[in-house]
């Protein structure tokens, strides 16, 4: 049993069904949304903790990147009649491409500065959204629902599966590419940048293929997020949506993929539990995160990790 845990094909398959699971069961149409809004912040914060767990760099523009799939694929696909799957497509390959200008002077900046730099990134991409994007501030609608093979994904539960399963392909890829040469030169870019450039390896070359990796992730995950709402508006694309995606990084746990995942329900779900608490349930949520960063330092997925293993240890 302990071998099945530490395997990483068993756990996420486990996790992949035990998400369906939910969805089949519990048939509700506003959990379902809830778990399919889950999923697609574990797939845009697969992307951050891909950039800051494994290569040590920092980003608060992942909403520049979000919204500018979101947008991109909705225009391709109402105004110019693309096949929504493969507007999808091309929004996050075209946000992606973007984020080249951005990461060739960025990235030479460490720590806070980079982070400022990046803010800076969110925010124009905000403020264009709002100033000159389709409906300016009030936002547009009439976006068409993801389709594939000419199959409309109209049921929120059709939608769910796809959602998890997207997150959990490139979970698999990135956890096989952590354990690569690559991966582990990552962990050497986040320990010391100094030693990888004494043994010849081109610093910003590394981090330029991380950052737009993420970039990618984060503006596939806007882009099905617009087909799935079918509406779209600047709000949803501020700098809070980095925030609450580092948030979901650090409750889940930075030194880990699992952390992505895990932070994103955590995150997700908790509004939803507390809104019985009503005119509190601000004041509790704050309680609870601050209360998660105190006892879980390491993140949520740590906690789990020895929780199980002392029970797997006490029944053998």
């Amino acid at each position: 049993m302990k071998k099945l845990f530490h395997n990483y094909y068993f756990s996420t398959l486990l996790f992949y069904l035990t998400i369906l699971l939910l969805g089949f069961i519990i048939k509700d149409p506003y959990v379902i949304t809830i778990l399919i809004f889950a999923g697609l912040n574990a797939l845009s914060a697969l992307g951050l903790s891909l950039l800051m767990g494994l290569a040590g760099q920092i980003s608060l523009g992942q909403n520049g990147f979000y919204g500018l799939g979101a947008y991109l694929s909705a225009i391709f696909a109402l105004n110019y009649q693309i096949p929504v799957s493969l507007a999808v497509l091309l929004s996050a390959l075209i946000s992606s491409f973007l984020a080249i200008f951005l990461a060739i002077p960025a990235l030479r900046l460490r720590g806070h500065y980079l982070a400022v730099a990046t803010l800076g990134f969110g925010e124009i991409v905000y403020l264009l959204l709002n100033e000159w994007g389709p409906g300016g501030p009030s936002g547009f609608g009439n976006i068409p629902k993801l389709s594939i093979g000419g199959l409309v994904l109209e049921d929120p539960l059709s939608y769910l599966v796809l959602t998890w399963t997207i997150f959990c392909l490139f979970f698999l890829l990135l956890q096989n590419l952590s354990r690569s040469t690559f991966g582990k030169t990552l962990h050497a870019l986040h320990s010391s940048e100094v030693a990888l450039r004494t043994l010849g390896i081109n610093i910003l070359s590394l981090k330029l293929k991380i950052f737009i990796f993420s970039a990618f992730l984060t503006a596939l995950s806007g882009a099905l997020y617009a087909h799935f709402i079918t509406f779209l508006s600047p709000a949803n694309f501020s700098v809070f949506y980095s925030v609450l995606l580092l948030m979901m990084v650090m409750l889940g746990g930075i030194h880990t993929l699992w952390g992505a995942p895990l932070g994103a329900l955590f995150i997700t779900l908790l509004p939803e539990v507390l809104r019985p608490f009503k005119e509190y349930d601000v004041l509790i949520y704050g309680f609870i995160l601050t209360i998660s960063l105190i006892f879980f330092r390491k993140g949520i997925f740590q906690a789990l990790e020895k929780g199980i293993k002392y029970v797997l240890s006490f029944r053998s």
